[in-house]
């Protein structure tokens, strides 16, 4: 069984808040999880304490197990000191793509056309 450790959402619309769940890594994001670990709420302060709670000792219980946490929870686990930082290269993330290529593409040829035909006169 692929365990991972995740976060499963809560809260209405546009107000959310996770809790950091142990689950089977086929069940459903917000669906049946093994043990709640913690809870994370984004809307609070970056600096604010209860922003990410964690029970340290369950979390490394189920790290022991085999059970892999997602980016955001192993970000989460950097931070408290649990895990060492893993180095992160997203090297495309800053390249436009395909249409936006060619929109650029087309938006150069026509202010080039201008100017060849002034250069031409």
């Amino acid at each position: 069984m692929s365990m991972k450790i995740r976060l499963a959402r809560g809260g209405s619309k546009k107000r959310p808040h996770y809790a950091i769940v142990a689950t089977d890594s086929r069940m459903p994001r917000d669906g049946r999880f093994l043990e709640k670990l913690g809870t994370y709420n984004p809307l609070l302060a970056k600096d604010s304490e209860d922003r990410v709670k964690m029970d340290m000792e369950r979390v490394q219980y189920w790290l022991g197990q085999g059970a892999q946490p997602t980016d955001r929870v192993a970000r989460f686990l950097e931070a408290a000191g649990v895990r060492e930082k893993a180095a992160r290269n997203n090297p495309k993330t800053g390249t436009p793509g395909a249409k936006a290529v060619k929109r650029a593409e087309e938006k150069a040829a026509k202010s080039a056309a201008p100017a060849e035909e002034a250069a031409a006169e």
